[in-house]
């Protein structure tokens, strides 16, 4: 089942039925909104999907504050196995203007107020990153946005830092000479996060905005930003369509590394975990943890 995480007007689809909203709770507590549920009919054939707005309706939470691992949790425990991230982010290089869709694949993490894994004292694990984003995932979204026709660029690496506020000039002039292709607030730890709970997961970032480097360009503003972001709505929604038959019955799936990310991240030995905290990740762990 394909999960989107990102805008809450992302599930006004056409072919969209079955569709109510259902809440959900997690070890971790609450996620960020009730979960839209609803069954896409397609030429291709049916496809169930599951929206989670990430800051919730109304874009009432600030990045540092949404509950990634409950957003994460949530979307598992309904099933979902791949997880498609839509996210407004700023463009570091001048070949990425606005408008652009960038097909993320590399992360660096800017972030210092987030709780970063569901693991911790009592049951410890250890998750590869090296490749963070699920290469078989972003080649359906890739050949999803090539049939719509629009800019797009595969590969890039995304900055993520703490906000809410946009980045200072110097700030700015910095992450672009670490080779950053994208900047946001929201794609971690919840990337971390799927990868530990085995759930093939592609981020998209839609370029907004030069973050405030380019000299041609006034420095960045919401009314802005939510003017490009209403422009690439239709390009969003069309690409999630695009993506749920594929996703839904893509053969190859089954065998995706990502499904086996915790085969051997857990170093702490059965005898000396927190029976706790094993119950605490029994919905996210349980394949590993029950074998």
């Amino acid at each position: 089942m394909l999960g989107i995480i990102g805008g809450s007007g992302l599930y006004d689809l056409p072919g969209l039925v079955d569709t109510r909203w259902i809440e959900v709770d997690t070890p971790w507590g609450a996620p960020s909104d009730a979960i839209f549920r609803g069954r896409l009919q397609t030429p291709e054939g049916d496809a169930e999907l599951a929206f989670l707005p990430r800051h919730g309706r109304g874009h009432r939470i600030p990045p540092s504050e949404v509950n990634y691992r409950a957003n994460v949790a949530a979307l598992k425990s309904l099933g979902v196995t791949d997880i498609l991230s839509l996210s407004a982010v700023g463009g570091l290089r001048a070949d990425l203007p606005p408008g652009t869709f960038v097909v993320v694949d590399q992360f660096i993490d800017r972030t210092t107020q987030r709780a970063g894994s569901f693991f911790g004292r009592g049951l410890v694990a250890h998750v590869s990153m090296a490749e963070p984003v699920c290469p078989r995932l972003g080649d359906h979204v890739e050949h999803a946005l090539r049939r719509q026709g629009v800019p797009y660029a595969r590969g890039g690496t995304y900055l993520c830092i703490e906000g809410p506020q946009f980045s200072t000039k110097a700030e700015s002039a910095l992450y672009r000479s670490w080779n950053a292709s994208v900047i946001g607030m929201t794609n971690l730890p919840e990337a971390k996060l799927a990868r530990e709970a085995e759930i093939c997961y592609a981020s998209v970032g839609m370029v907004t905005d030069f973050d405030c480097w380019h000299p041609g360009h006034d420095a960045v503003t919401v009314d802005a930003v939510i003017q490009v972001l209403l422009g690439n709505a239709g390009a969003a929604r069309a690409l999630v369509a695009g993506l749920a038959h594929a996703v839904t019955h893509d053969p190859a799936a089954a065998a995706c590394p990502c499904r086996t990310a915790l085969e051997h991240a857990l170093i702490t030995p059965p005898e000396a975990r927190d029976p706790a905290m094993v119950a605490r990740l029994a919905g996210i762990a349980g394949r590993v943890l029950n074998a």
